[in-house]
């Protein structure tokens, strides 16, 4: 019974056309604190889920938060690790909470974060191993973030180390792998070629423009990743609804970034009906 638990919760995370997955990771509070965009993390939520993103992701706590009860349905992913950048070492991270718990929250996926190369990575690969196990016990799905980072790692985005990294995700049992792009779609092309599961790019850093987002994104898929998992140029955009918009445009509907762009000229919904609420009658 837990494998049609598995599918019928994945399910909830991607577009059933495209099968292509648009995530929103909002898990920034814990190792940044409250920064722009997540003060407000209903808002957040609400302008996601309206611009057609698949899920979000984020910390236990804040899933009350998160909740809305109204408007466009939108998965949930907890993310069960944590550091900060106070910490003498924010690329130890530890777990915070349980497969258990994260199904008491209705949630549709466990999430968790490994740094490859780190101090910590073999605590952290053993962690990873023992809620890979609770997540097929339970049927719960399993994103695993994996990322090169730690005092041998030179270049966090070199296309052997990102695959390796990938690879690890995939061999401990993750019924999906973030990471990092590696800059052109040749080179990610060999990450998803080593990685038997789906792989969605992370955002990483702010990015210099909508179309440096956009053209990451639009090669990663080219390459044949299965979606993006973007944080912060998504909900520290100037309009997150139109943003994640034109992600959709090119993750599920493979439109070219030209034609996404047009998504960010158009006007908001939101902004619509703001400007019908203050117009004179």
């Amino acid at each position: 019974m837990s494998e049609i638990g598995k599918k019928i919760r994945i399910e909830r995370l991607m577009n059933r056309e495209s099968r292509n997955m648009v995530i929103i990771p909002m898990d920034h509070g814990i190792s940044d604190g409250p920064i722009e965009g997540l003060i407000n993390i209903t808002d957040t939520v609400n302008k996601v889920a309206e611009g057609g993103a698949n899920a979000v992701l984020m910390q236990k706590g804040m899933v009350r938060y998160g909740h809305r009860g109204y408007g466009h349905d939108i998965g949930l992913v907890v993310h069960i690790s944590a550091s900060s950048v106070l910490s003498p070492d924010p690329n130890a991270k530890v777990q915070v909470c349980t497969v258990e718990e994260v199904i008491k929250m209705g949630a549709d996926a466990v999430s968790m974060h490994i740094n490859i190369g780190s101090n910590t990575e073999a605590d952290q690969l053993e962690k990873l191993g023992i809620i890979s196990r609770d997540c097929t016990e339970w049927g719960m799905p399993l994103l695993a973030m994996m990322y090169p980072r730690g005092k041998k790692i030179t270049n966090p985005h070199d296309p052997v180390n990102v695959a390796h990294a990938a690879r690890i995700g995939a061999e401990l049992g993750a019924d999906v792998v973030k990471t990092v792009y590696t800059g052109d779609p040749d080179s990610f092309r060999d990450v998803v070629k080593g990685c038997p599961v789906p792989v969605v790019i992370a955002g990483g850093p702010k990015t210099s423009s909508d179309r440096e987002l956009l053209e990451m994104i639009d090669g990663a898929m080219e390459a044949g990743a299965r979606g993006a998992a973007i944080g912060r140029n998504v909900f520290q955009h100037r309009d997150p609804v139109r943003l994640t918009r034109a992600i959709c445009e090119i993750v599920h509907h493979r439109r070219p970034v030209e034609e996404a762009l047009e998504q960010l000229k158009l006007e908001s919904p939101e902004k619509k009906v703001k400007k019908q609420k203050s117009s004179p009658k």
